[in-house]
């Protein structure tokens, strides 16, 4: 199979003075670094728990507050807008 591969001057220039040092073609040297390179283990992607390990146990907040999302927002809202708390204490009367 034939197969066309694009290079940047610098690395075919330093291929085929490698090929000629070598007394090789550059395809040879081409098939044989694939060679070794795909004969590698790939290295196994990182789990889920890996890429967020750094995040987890960062944050706390009360332990309740999965149930209690919707009541623990509004008590962060208020505190943050005194004036929306004032506002809902007159609705609730």
């Amino acid at each position: 199979m034939t197969m066309t591969v694009k290079l940047e001057a610098p690395l075919e220039r330093a291929l085929r003075e490698r090929a000629a040092g070598l007394g090789r073609s550059a395809s040879a040297l081409i098939r044989e670094a694939l060679q070794h390179y795909l004969a590698r283990p790939q290295p196994d992607a990182p789990s889920a728990y890996a890429l967020g390990q750094g995040y987890f146990g960062k944050h706390a907040g009360p332990p309740e507050l999965a149930r209690q999302r919707k009541a623990e927002l509004l008590s962060v809202w208020e505190q943050k807008r005194p004036a929306v708390a004032a506002k809902r204490g007159k609705a609730a009367r």
